[in-house]
């Protein structure tokens, strides 16, 4: 009886953690990559301009 208990932790652990990934993944919002490349043109425009300047 006491291995089966042993068991049931490993268990319990994966269903919950299978629970908290899917509500993890619920809530996260798509995204595209538009932010990010603004975002870089951004950095590499100031980045030319300090170049340019020195």
């Amino acid at each position: 009886m006491a291995a089966l208990a042993w068991l049931l932790i490993p268990l319990v652990a994966a269903i919950g953690a299978g629970v908290w990934g899917s509500w993890a993944n619920r809530t996260r919002k798509v995204r595209g990559d538009g932010p990010e490349l603004i975002g870089y043109a951004r950095f590499c425009e100031a980045m030319e301009k300090s170049r340019s300047s020195s």
